[in-house]
């Protein structure tokens, strides 16, 4: 999947069944994020971490979606992009009462865990 021109990151490999979505994601050293986060130490900033979640689930359902509730996010460790130029996502999603859909999911790479994410997203 193409990402934008400005684009954090772009989805290299995207699967989906039963709930479950797994993706790897290429990150973009050079997005115009890094230069204010930090100069000379880029760090993916943790607002960006769930707005990626975000936008894979609306990608995974295809609708647009909007955060309902954040009932857990935990920062683990930090993604040097310079260090880390991919991660894996992982999702487990069920569509509950009123067209609610809780999320479960997190970004790794290997053994290292960097996010974890727990809440409900709306449909726009």
């Amino acid at each position: 999947m193409p990402a934008k021109d400005d684009a954090l990151f772009k989805i290299s490999k995207f699967e989906q069944h039963d709930g479950l979505v797994g993706a790897t994601l290429e990150i973009d050293k050079d997005c115009d994020v890094f230069t204010g986060h930090f100069p000379g130490q880029p760090v993916v900033p943790g607002a960006c971490m769930l707005q990626i979640v975000k936008e894979v689930q609306e990608i995974a359902l295809g609708t647009p979606l909007r955060l309902k509730k954040a009932e857990y996010l935990k920062f683990i460790t930090m993604i040097n992009p310079e260090n880390t130029p991919s991660v894996e996502m992982d999702i487990t999603y069920k569509v509950v009462s009123e067209g609610h859909i809780r999320v479960t999911a997190k970004l790794t790479n290997g053994a290292v865990v960097y996010f974890k994410f727990q809440g409900t997203f709306i449909p726009e």
